[in-house]
């Protein structure tokens, strides 16, 4: 018999420790009561002799080691490791982290030793994630010049996977630039990817690469205006992003897909939660009235495809916000007309049931809660008095409020992510010093670390009351409308922190005011063949 433990030093290197197991010995050749580091440097040869002795408990902390560690100078090695012993999952992990980091991992200088069908089945993949055409002609330049009287044969084909009439005119030069085109043996081909690029063929013109993310955006319920400004109408349609695309230039759209209905009754101003994969759905308002505010409580099984009615809330809440924490899921403020409330209310899921918690100091609605470092922080909204607000605090479930630095303005019906080391704060409505109320346009994200507020570019257009989520490092704004002329935001804006801007990616699908949007990993049979 033996014993495991793992532990974690500053360095990130993962620790063995045993004490009386020779085989174990043996496979980390080392002494029974001693210890050593898993390193990039020995878990390769420690992985396989685990896998020779299939020592469960050594090869989950091996494995555990790759994935955890993985970067885009170890990645290929990891890939190439599993493939060649037969390792599907943690081969999955590898070729899934390469397609997304896929800019990273082909500046490293193992790209260039990559057999070319490796490179072939990378290039052709539909979930290669790259933010440019350019980026993927660099990669296979780098490929070919590595070797080039091995490969330049293999330039053709290789071309073949770059969609050149999506690049700008700037990109284009670069490619026009390459020496690479002196070779008399090129001089064809470059015509043909010439020629290729200044198409005016509507088959051309309609080129896209189309990338399937891991996890799909989720859009539930909302409201919309008609097209005549004259009624409102509420939906019950679920939709999902089943792919990102990038069309010719800079023009990028999502492609979605409807994936059903929640429950009866239709509705807005609700609230989304995913707990271990499974979507949480809960209040909100089915009409316009006084008495129209809802309590219950659904959760949605997307490998099962079906929905099961859960206990509902204590309390019935619209314009609320929730969050998951230390496994619970809470309700936090809301309006339950006509006031709003400052009551907070935890969801316990193995017991199904509901139970007050600390209330918030004041009465709140249209704010905004997510989880952070392992706080719950609160921005803005409304208070009783409908006036917007400027705050920020944690809140702790035991011990209430702690304020800390206000945003810059006052802000309500607004988004906030996190992503990184910061929350990222867009959208909504403020006020003015005259009372006035205004589309906010400007966006800031805050730093709890330093308790500080930092600008950042702002959207191009209002969203009130729109939806938001994270979806692969990007901040994603969908929908809402515009506060001043009461139209219809009929677009999706992604935030790239990297790049420092903000994308169009297309209309919404749907109904785009007060609705609500989470990321969801989806069955391949729903992806494929939505209701």
């Amino acid at each position: 018999m033996f014993t495991l433990g793992m532990r974690e030093s500053s360095q990130s290197s993962v620790y063995l420790q045993f004490l009386s197991a020779p085989e174990l010995e043996a496979l980390l050749h080392c002494s029974y009561t001693g210890s050593i580091s898993l390193t990039w440097n020995s878990i390769f040869e420690t992985t396989s002799t685990a896998l020779q002795l299939q020592n469960q408990p050594a090869l989950g902390l091996c494995f555990s080691f790759l994935q955890q560690e993985i970067n885009p100078h170890s990645c290929l090695d990891v890939a190439s490791f599993a493939e060649a012993f037969g390792i599907i999952k943690l081969l999955d992990h590898a070729e899934d982290y390469i397609l997304r980091q896929f800019q990273k991992v082909a500046r490293t200088p193992k790209f260039k030793d990559l057999p070319a069908r490796t490179l072939f089945k990378y290039l052709n993949s539909f979930s290669l994630c790259v933010p440019s055409e350019l980026v993927v002609f660099r990669a296979v330049v780098d490929w070919i010049q590595a070797k080039p009287k091995r490969r330049l044969k293999l330039a053709k084909e290789l071309m073949k996977t770059i969609h050149f009439p999506l690049m700008t005119f700037k990109e284009f030069k670069e490619v026009q630039a390459l020496k690479l085109w002196s070779n008399h043996s090129l001089q064809e081909l470059y015509e043909a990817i010439f020629d290729d690029f200044c198409s005016n063929e509507i088959e051309t013109q309609t080129k896209c690469r189309i990338y399937l993310p891991k996890e799909s955006l989720v859009l539930s319920g909302g409201d919309q205006i008609s097209e005549d400004l004259g009624t409102r109408s509420i939906s019950k349609d679920l939709w999902f992003g089943n792919s990102l695309r990038n069309h010719m230039g800079i023009k990028k759209a999502m492609e979605w897909r409807r994936l059903g209905e929640m429950p009866q009754p239709a509705r807005f101003s609700h609230e989304v939660a995913v707990i271990q994969g499974q979507l949480y759905l809960l209040g909100g308002k089915k009409y316009y009235g006084t008495g129209d505010t809802l309590n219950s409580f659904f959760r949605y099984d997307p490998l099962e495809n079906t929905w099961e009615e859960l206990r509902s809330m204590q309390q019935a809440r619209s314009s609320f916000s929730v969050v998951v924490f230390e496994s619970k899921l809470f309700a936090i403020g809301g309006k339950c007309h006509p006031d709003y409330i400052e009551t907070v209310e935890q969801y316990c899921p193995t017991a199904n049931s509901w139970s007050f918690c600390c209330s918030l100091d004041l009465p709140l609605g249209g704010h905004v809660a997510r989880v952070f470092a392992g706080q719950i922080f609160v921005s803005g909204g409304l208070n009783d008095d409908y006036d917007c607000l400027s705050s920020m605090f944690s809140y702790d479930p035991d011990k209430g409020s702690t304020y800390l630095e206000n945003m810059t303005r006052p802000r309500a019906l607004h988004c906030m992510e996190a992503m990184g080391d910061f929350l990222y704060v867009a959208g909504g409505l403020s006020q003015t010093d005259s009372a006035s109320i205004v589309d906010m346009l400007a966006c800031e994200m805050y730093n709890p670390k330093e308790d500080s507020w930092t600008c950042f570019s702002p959207l191009p257009v209002p969203h009130v009351g729109a939806g938001s989520a994270v979806l692969e490092g990007k901040f994603y704004v969908l929908g809402g409308y515009s506060q001043e002329d009461y139209s219809d935001t009929k677009m999706v804006h992604r935030y790239d922190p990297a790049a420092q801007l903000w994308e169009n990616m297309g209309k919404m699908p749907g109904p785009n005011n007060d609705l609500k949007a989470c990321v969801l990993s989806l069955p391949e049979h729903l992806r494929l063949c939505p209701e």
